[in-house]
């Protein structure tokens, strides 16, 4: 080894108690002595008006007990059969109409299916559901108001607002999850579901404190062999693992499956043949788990199979399904994400965004009762801006739910801190106007607008087998706010945060602070360095979704165009001249959208083609924000990690640790993507930046200029992603030393080095000053995040390593080794001496 073990990351040598995350936001941690002393009257006795152990009932007694007795240090006994009167000093749960039965009537008509009412008063605990599942949710409530040092008392009915409350699992049969970062599934292995099911358990119990009420566990890219007689009885142990918390099990189906798996000639879902087919398969998985929520289907989109094989329609596939699980209550949930992935980009008013309402207005009033269209919220793909689906305006006769993407497919996978509760915020509070009246998308969901009794929300989550649930602690607050803006879409986003960081981190005042400050800036700071003015999220969107890679949108098929030439940038949506998207939405809004004058800022290149010169609102050229918004953007992500650091000591070392990494990493990548894209268009364009910052970067040393020996000059793609279009790399196996003297004037500075961390090995690095080591590493990362890598230079690859507060003389010199391992090169981009209070 060439240097002392430890200097790359300083483990925190806090003295909080550690946790690796597996309690997410249910820790039950003890509440600080100052707040425990305001529970003046602390319950005697839980009382649950169920013995059943399968119960959400009794769940909800085993809940409450565990949690007093965690936030409160008091361990209070559990009756089923109490010898106490309701108005004791206790706790009690149940249902209304088991609390009639036993104390009288409990008249609480306001109630609605999965509603509570929870009623606090001087030590007296009343937990009453509508059903077995809302009881255990207002448990729920009383335990998150205690964990967060909330003793006042209440009286309150808390109803869902929307009937559908699911998160859709995107896990496959062999394990893998589709736009998974934090391991394999929990569900699924090697084409079965998986023997252990423990933590499916303890993900029920998450998703029960946020009032989910079902889950879909595999991906919507369906295997048929889910359907086999194996499959089904695991899923029947789903099941029964989930019940007890209210979490109804659904499944993901494959629309070719007769074919596929029963061995059938067709898949047409008119023929006599395939209606048997599903409906005996339907039998079998109602027979075993008899409370199966439903389906969920994704036909004729991205290559999978559907309807419009036989020249059928959506409905007809939607409908075949509403009819087999019609007589056991359940529902289809069918995806409007239909497109074709194979446009021709060169017709002008060719648009991926008009596929939805093209394929689903025609069809409004043919889709049976029991069937929820489910619309993404943007018409594109979960991308950082968009605006609401014009979809839901468009099929007042239908029950639609909106999908929301938990998973953080387009930003940053996980290993960018981006808190999304502010963008579905936006999404939710929009108003569509349809016929001139107020249409806010929450109230469309919801089924109130348009006065449909089935609606709501579909998650998209990647949990997996990490301990952190998603890969990264702070990710976790976007399953907390997607449950419970799912309750109550009408809550504020950092409300919503500041409950979830307080149950997640505790209470200490700088905690909630900081935290709070660094994710309400995080989702704007990522728009800042990836996309802004509507151009969507510029990832490499042939790739991995991961890196920049602007250049990727355009000239293919798939839809998510830029129109970008050297000119000009941005879609024409407009009625008369362009895709006519704009005219898709109510004339309220289409006539905001349609007009370049009063199309905000923040949607311009959604919506109009343009100059680069194009002045903007603002009275910045769209140019000229594009490099001052992307250098904005990647500034506040170099403040993140020393905010984060500020905390040391008041949050576990585990956490503290590894969030810290994460942020460190999300530093020096917002600076790849910065780079990136600035230099992209700056390229394309040929317009200079107005601050002489693109294409400028005095503190740095490229790696190509330095002596190499056993590093090589190469290529990158895209061009954009190495520092002056070019970076060095090592051979396969081989070994390589980059060598520079300094010429900057003595003083301490920052070192920041660039270099490539690709799948297929564990490449070894070392930095010297004067041959005194400054650093050792590896490339590691995938062993780190969990992320979609890549297996070349490019910038989803790219990274930086930074070693803080060196000193440094002119005439220094400094050496870079680097050793291939596998089938990952050494390479390197550039190096930058920073002087304090510079970024690069």
């Amino acid at each position: 080894m060439w240097i002392r073990q430890g200097i790359l990351l300083a483990f925190s040598a806090g003295f909080v108690a550690g946790e690796n995350g597996l309690n997410g936001w249910l820790r039950y941690a003890s509440l600080p002595e100052a707040q425990r002393q305001q529970a003046t009257s602390i319950p005697s006795v839980i009382v649950a008006l169920n013995s059943t152990t399968t119960s959400p009932v009794y769940v909800a007694a085993q809940e409450l007990q565990a949690g007093i007795e965690g936030v409160l240090g008091a361990k209070l006994q559990v009756l089923h059969e109490p010898e106490v009167t309701a108005s004791s000093l206790s706790v009690l749960v149940g249902t209304v109409a088991a609390y009639t039965s036993k104390y009288g009537n409990r008249n609480i008509s306001s109630l609605i299916a999965d509603g509570y009412w929870l009623s606090v008063k001087a030590g007296s605990v009343i937990i009453l559901g509508q059903n077995e599942r809302g009881a255990l949710y207002g448990a729920f409530d009383y335990l998150s108001r205690i964990s967060q040092g909330n003793f006042a008392d209440v009286d309150v009915v808390s109803n869902p607002d929307a009937p559908i409350r699911w998160v859709n699992q995107w896990d496959n049969l062999e394990g893998t999850i589709e736009r998974g970062y934090a391991g394999p599934s929990i569900f699924f292995s090697d084409g079965l579901v998986v023997k252990n099911l423990t933590r499916v358990s303890q993900y029920a119990r998450l998703l029960a404190s946020l009032g989910i009420n079902a889950i879909v566990p595999n991906n919507v890219n369906a295997n048929p062999n889910l359907l086999t007689a194996e499959n089904i009885e695991g899923l029947g142990r789903i099941a029964d693992i989930m019940r007890p918390y209210g979490v109804q099990v659904g499944i993901s189906l494959n629309f070719a499956s007769p074919e596929r798996l029963g061995g059938l000639k067709t898949f047409d879902p008119l023929d006599a043949t395939v209606i048997k087919w599903w409906t005996e398969k339907t039998e079998a998985l109602y027979k075993r788990v008899p409370d199966l929520a439903g389906y969920l289907v994704k036909a004729n989109s991205e290559g999978q199979p559907g309807p419009l094989t036989y020249n059928r329609t959506l409905a007809d596939a939607a409908n075949l399904f509403a009819k087999a699980v019609q007589p056991f209550g359940g529902i289809v949930m069918f995806r409007a994400f239909v497109y074709n992935h194979l446009a021709d980009w060169t017709v002008w008013r060719a648009d991926r965004a008009n596929a939805a309402v093209e394929f689903f207005k025609h069809l409004d009033g043919k889709f049976l009762d029991n069937v929820v269209v489910q619309i993404k919220y943007g018409p594109i793909d979960f991308q950082v801006r968009e605006p609401a689906s014009p979809l839901f305006a468009n099929i007042p006769l239908t029950n639609t739910a909106i999908e929301l993407q938990i998973t953080q497919e387009y930003l940053g996978q996980q290993s960018h801190l981006v808190y999304v509760g502010p963008l579905w915020k936006e999404i939710l509070d929009f108003d569509l106007k349809v016929d001139g009246k107020p249409s806010a998308v929450r109230d469309i969901v919801a089924g109130r607008r348009f006065n449909k009794k089935l609606g709501g929300y579909a998650g998209v989550v990647n949990v997996g087998t990490n301990t952190s649930w998603l890969g990264s602690h702070l990710a976790m607050s976007n399953l907390y706010a997607y449950g419970r803006l799912a309750w109550n879409p009408k809550q504020d986003a950092q409300a919503l945060l500041q409950d979830w960081i307080r149950l997640s981190f505790g209470h200490d005042r700088s905690v909630l602070d900081t935290i709070t400050k660094i994710s309400m800036e995080s989702w704007p700071a990522y728009e800042n360095y990836s996309g802004n003015l509507g151009i969507q999220t510029l990832t490499d969107i042939l790739y991995t979704h991961f890196g920049p890679g602007p250049a990727s949108q355009d000239n293919n098929g798939w839809g998510q165009w830029t129109r970008a030439t050297s000119t000009h940038i941005g879609m024409d949506r407009t009625i008369a001249n362009g895709t006519g998207n704009a005219g898709q939405y109510p004339p309220e809004v289409a006539k905001v959208y349609d007009n370049i004058e009063t199309t905000p800022d923040n949607l311009i290149l959604w919506f109009h083609h343009v100059p680069y010169t194009h002045r903007l609102h603002s009275g910045k050229t769209v140019i000229q924000h594009f490099y001052d918004a992307h250098y904005e953007g990647a500034a506040v992500a170099q403040t993140f990690a020393p905010a984060w650091e500020s905390l040391r000591g008041k949050i576990d070392a585990q956490r503290f640790d590894e969030v810290l990494f994460r942020l460190k990493y999300q530093a020096g990548h917002a600076i790849v993507w910065r780079d990136n894209i600035c230099g992209f268009y700056h390229n394309l364009s040929g317009i200079p930046d107005e601050a002489k910052r693109v294409g400028n970067h005095p503190w740095r040393i490229q790696a190509e200029s330095m002596a190499l020996l056993g590093f090589k000059p190469t290529g990158v793609t895209p061009a954009e992603a190495a520092s002056n279009f070019t970076a060095v790399a090592t051979a396969r196996n081989g070994t390589g030393e980059a060598v520079a003297t300094l010429n900057f004037p003595d003083g301490t500075y920052d070192v920041a080095i660039a270099y490539y961390d690709i799948l297929g090995g564990r490449a070894h690095y070392g930095a010297f000053i004067n041959e005194e080591p400054l650093l050792e590493w590896y490339g590691n990362l995938e062993d780190r995040l969990g992320h979609a890598f890549s297996e070349k230079l490019d910038g989803h690859s790219a990274t930086r390593v930074t070693i803080k507060n060196i000193d440094i003389k002119k005439g220094d010199v400094l050496k870079i080794i680097g050793l291939a391992n596998g089938n990952e090169t050494a390479s390197l981009d550039y190096v930058a001496i920073l002087p304090r209070g510079i970024v690069d």
